[in-house]
């Protein structure tokens, strides 16, 4: 028996479950997950040991979250040293393995209502800041792990001061925005099919950050993709629920979209960076299949806003084979 398996032992919680522990869900990190079935109960069994800072912050942001309304899961038993935690189950399916053209609007209604709630929430004083600072390195991402590693090309000369240029422009635009508490990775993938809908995972990593965020995430995910007129409807929708509720979001629902538009930039371009790593340096390629469709996100933006027009050059560009 291993210390994770002696530490749940030890826990009234998990009763004579130990020995039947089943894997819960796969991660892009190096988080494991377990599900144990014990008196009638279910529960899960977060193994953070490969990255133990990890646990501190999911414990802090749970309880944030759960005082502000939200169904998150309950932290049952705690191991911080070890980077372990026993967490209630909020269910076995996520809004991506059953969200369809038929019951998305459904489905992101009840997102929608828990994201305006978490939007209320007041940030921590303690909580980082979505700076430019952090923008930059995320941003970065995209130049060092998909054009380097990835394509194979040199980033220097015209080519990184277009990037510097458009990362400032970036940058500046995101940072005018209104912040508020940011979720990081409010998608239908770390949303659960559950009682109160939806149950929401993957957390840990809030920060106080742009209004816009959390929104573009939900709607422009990283592994399904809407009409962008549903999309423009579902964002409508946000913004004028926001608005009732009293959050900062802008006066227009031109000036929103617009914001939206620069923060999924950013966004995108992490995420693509992200994802060639993960191949890259984690041995994980599958990810990859889904970046064409973030360059289709970015061509988006580029046709409705014209200050990105250098950032269309570049996608565009033959030499860089950016799209392939």
């Amino acid at each position: 028996m291993g210390g994770l398996e002696r530490w749940l032992a030890q826990q009234p919680a998990c009763g004579d479950g130990v020995g039947n522990l089943q894997p819960a869900s796969a991660d892009a990190s190096f988080r494991r997950y377990f599900r144990l079935a014990s008196s009638g109960c279910s529960l899960i069994v977060m193994d953070a040991s490969a990255e133990r800072g990890s646990c501190v912050p999911f414990v802090k942001i749970a309880r944030l979250l759960g005082a502000g309304g939200l169904h998150v899961p309950d932290v049952v038993a705690e191991n911080l040293d070890q980077g372990w935690l026993l967490l209630s189950d909020l269910g076995r399916q996520t809004y991506l393995d059953v969200i369809d053209a038929e019951n998305a609007d459904a489905l992101f209604e009840a997102a929608i209502d828990a994201l305006i709630n978490l939007q209320r929430i007041d940030c921590p004083h303690d909580l980082p800041a979505y700076d430019a600072a952090l923008l930059r390195r995320e941003l970065e991402l995209f130049p060092e792990w998909y054009l380097q590693r990835h394509l194979g090309l040199t980033v220097d000369g015209e080519l990184r001061v277009a990037l510097d240029e458009m990362f400032e422009l970036l940058i500046e635009q995101v940072l005018g925005q209104s912040r508020v508490l940011v979720h990081r990775d409010f998608m239908p993938r770390n949303l659960m099919v559950s009682n109160p809908n939806p149950g929401v995972l993957d957390f840990q990593d809030a920060v106080r950050g742009p209004i816009s965020y959390d929104p573009i995430c939900l709607f422009k995910d990283a592994f399904v993709s809407w009409p962008e007129a549903r999309v423009a409807g579902w964002l409508r929708r946000y913004w004028e629920r926001a608005g009732a509720a009293g959050l900062p979001v802008p006066d227009t629902f031109e000036h929103f979209y617009m914001d939206c538009d620069f923060m999924g930039v950013q966004r995108h371009l992490k995420v693509i960076g992200i994802f060639a790593r993960i191949c890259h340096r984690d041995g994980k390629p599958k990810y990859l299949t889904d970046v064409p469709r973030f360059f289709a996100y970015l061509r988006g933006a580029v046709a409705r806003q014209p200050a990105l027009a250098r950032l269309g050059a570049l996608l565009e560009h033959p030499d860089l084979r950016i799209s392939s």
